[in-house]
Parts: C-alpha cells; sequence; structure tokens
C-alpha cells in the first residue's frame, strides 16, 4: 500500500546524507571532547566546526549557540534559567497557545508563585505586539511567545514584539520557541531582538535527541544542566558530537533550499485547499497567511481521532494536534475561540519538502472516503 507521511511537525524522517553524517562520525570521531589526548582533540575540532556551521544557519556568533537535547529541554532551560534570573519579578507574559513544554513549565512557576498572564491570539492567529507591549510592566520577569505555531502555522512578529518589549521596559527578556519555524524561515537570530531562542533538530529531518539554543552574547543564563563545565558551563553533560553534526548537515541543508522548499510546500497546500474548497463540511483552520507547511482543517462530524485512524488504514499520516498533547483536546484551537464540535473534529496536516502531489491526492481521496463512511 502506497503511503502518505503527513505528520512533519510531530517528527520527520532523517535524510540519508544526515544519517551518513552521523555514522561516519560515531565510528570514526567517537573521542570525548573534554579529554586531552589525539582522540579528544579531533572529537573537540568537529563539535567546533558544527557549531560554526549551525551558527551560520542560525545568523548567530557562534559563541551564542549552545547544543541540547531537543525542543523541550531548550524550552524548559529558557524558561526556568529566565524565572532564576529574573526572580524579583513575579509576572511573567506568553501566549495562550504556546507548546506544552512552555505552558507546562510556567504552570509549575504559577505553583511557585508567579503570575501568568496570557495574550489570546486576533482572529488572523497572531499574538499583537501591542497586546503585549501593554502587558509588560515593570514587574515582568520575562516574556515568552512562540515564532510559528505548531498546530497551525501562524507566524508571530517576534522582532516587532522585541521592539515594543525594549521599548517599555528594555530590562524585560524575550524567549521564542522557534522550533517550528527553523529551517522553514530565516531566524536572523542576531537581529531579532530575543534574548533566547529553542530550536530542534528533528522537525528538519536530523535526528531526535539534538536540538540547540540562542543566548544573546553578555546574557548569561543560570544553566539548566549542570556537572562537567561543557559547553562554557551553560549545558553540562558531554557533547554528541555525532548527532551535533547530523542537526549543523540538516541545517546547511534546509536553508541551502530555503525558497526552493517553500515554494515546493506551497504548491502541495495550495493544491490541498483547492482540492477540499468545495467539500462540504470541511473548515479550514488555519489562517491565510499561514506558514504553509502546517494546514489545520476540521470534518464537523467526524471525531479528530476516528478520522485519524480511518486514514491510517489507507496508508495517510496526519494528527490531531501537538504530538506532545498525547491526543488531548488542543488548547491552541480553544484559544482562537473555535467552537467544541470544530476542536473534536480538527486534524492538523503537515508538509515536508520530501511530499508529493500524489501524497495530497491519497489524503483528500481519504477524507472524502471517511465522509461517506464514517458520517452514516
Amino acid at each position: 500500500m502506497r503511503e502518505a507521511y503527513l505528520d512533519n511537525s510531530a517528527t520527520t524522517a532523517v535524510l540519508p546524507e544526515v544519517a551518513k553524517e552521523i555514522y561516519d562520525s560515531m565510528i570514526t570521531v567517537y573521542g570525548n571532547p573534554s579529554s586531552l589526548h589525539k582522540k579528544g582533540l579531533e572529537a573537540e575540532l568537529e563539535l567546533s566546526e558544527a557549531r560554526k556551521k549551525l551558527a551560520v544557519c542560525m545568523d548567530a556568533p557562534e559563541e551564542c549557540v549552545y547544543f541540547s537535547s531537543g525542543g523541550s529541554e531548550g524550552n524548559n532551560a529558557a524558561i526556568y534559567g529566565l524565572a532564576e534570573k529574573r526572580r524579583r519579578f513575579k509576572k511573567i507574559i506568553t501566549s495562550a497557545y504556546e507548546h506544552p513544554s512552555v505552558m507546562q513549565a510556567l504552570k509549575r512557576l504559577e505553583k511557585q508563585g508567579f503570575e501568568i498572564m496570557e495574550i489570546a491570539p486576533g482572529a488572523d492567529g497572531r499574538i499583537s505586539p501591542t497586546e503585549v507591549g501593554r502587558a509588560v510592566d515593570r514587574e515582568t520577569a520575562f516574556v515568552s511567545i512562540m515564532m510559528v505555531n505548531n498546530e497551525l502555522g501562524t507566524i508571530n512578529d517576534i522582532a516587532a514584539i522585541a521592539r515594543v518589549i525594549k521599548r517599555k521596559n528594555p530590562d524585560v527578556p524575550l524567549h521564542t520557541d522557534a522550533v517550528q519555524a527553523f529551517g522553514k524561515l530565516k531566524l536572523n537570530c542576531s537581529k531579532l531582538g530575543a534574548q533566547v531562542i529553542t530550536v530542534s533538530g528533528h522537525k528538519i529531518h536530523a535526528p531526535k535527541g539534538i536540538g540547540a539554543m540562542y543566548i544573546e552574547k553578555n546574557f548569561r543564563l543560570p544553566p539548566f544542566v549542570v556537572g562537567g563545565g561543557q559547553q562554557t558551563g551553560q549545558r553540562g553533560g558531554t557533547e554528541p558530537v555525532a548527532m551535533a553534526k547530523g542537526l549543523a548537515r540538516a541545517a546547511e541543508i534546509a536553508y541551502g533550499k530555503l525558497s526552493e522548499n517553500r515554494a515546493k510546500v506551497a504548491e502541495l497546500r495550495n493544491r490541498l485547499l483547492d482540492m477540499l474548497k468545495d467539500e462540504p463540511e470541511v473548515t479550514v483552520n488555519s489562517p491565510d497567511e499561514a506558514l504553509e507547511y502546517v494546514v489545520n482543517i476540521s470534518v464537523t462530524g467526524i471525531r479528530s481521532e476516528i478520522m485519524l485512524h480511518h486514514l491510517e488504514s489507507r496508508g495517510v499520516y496526519v494528527s490531531s494536534g501537538s504530538a506532545c498533547s498525547k491526543g488531548a483536546k488542543s488548547h491552541v484551537l480553544a484559544a482562537m475561540g473555535f467552537s467544541q464540535q470544530r476542536i473534536d473534529s480538527a486534524i492538523r496536516v503537515s508538509f515536508s519538502p520530501l511530499n508529493t502531489p500524489e501524497d495530497v491526492d491519497l489524503l483528500v481521496e481519504g477524507i472524502k472516503e471517511g465522509r461517506k463512511i464514517l458520517m452514516r
């Protein structure tokens, strides 16, 4: 049976050239980068080269790039680190539709006495810089707003948000979860205005278990993982040299074809929307201006998990929302003010440059068949 994998916002397939990079490094450069002998030096040089390549892709000074285990660790490190750094202040501003690794970390801080202020997205799915500016005051510890929403694909103007924060209170730092933007949009970390930026590898055809953080130069963040003093003491633990090389290689490939990939994925998105536009009971939840990689739709009358498993039986793989939510109701769509019926029937289609028009055709055929069978 032909398969169509359309759940790339959850994770992507590792590219063969990335896997080869990792494999070759694992069997040839296996020393500990902290060891003082030749094998350690070889590993240290490879790690340094990987950081340098990744920094170019992120438009950041290499000394500002730190390897992590992925987006969740990066977001936790940012949230808890900023809370510790700014513990004199008790107000934290965020959006109402952040990734669970941000929201759950903030809930823990709320139990410790912090006030969490959530800003709802507008009708266009974006977080208004003006609303963020209104919320910032002298008691604000920090702000955390994601760059691209993982369920809707909406793109927030982080640079504009950074500017209004600076005007209102220049001491307030900004963190942005850029996991879904990484490899799909230019990050321009050095110019964005955020002090901490989180990215992950497995959304751009690198393996799971490797990611990175940008921490602005001269902005010291308390370390989340201690012991060993690796990465200038910012993130302890022996660095995974091979995985870092894989992440850098995947980033080079993604950013080397950024415009080409976006154009290809936009064609797939437009094909899907065109094929569904006359389908009764199908509603598009993603705004028109959303990143083309994500399309969220609702098939009214058919619960998400039922449609999901129907599509799976036809070899089509989508999701009902964030993979990290484990099937829980979407807080993202609730934040948008959608009806419960619309939320209950929502599925997320997420593309990668590896997808084809045939994948879209298979998906639409499955949705149409599902409507006939499952709505009886």
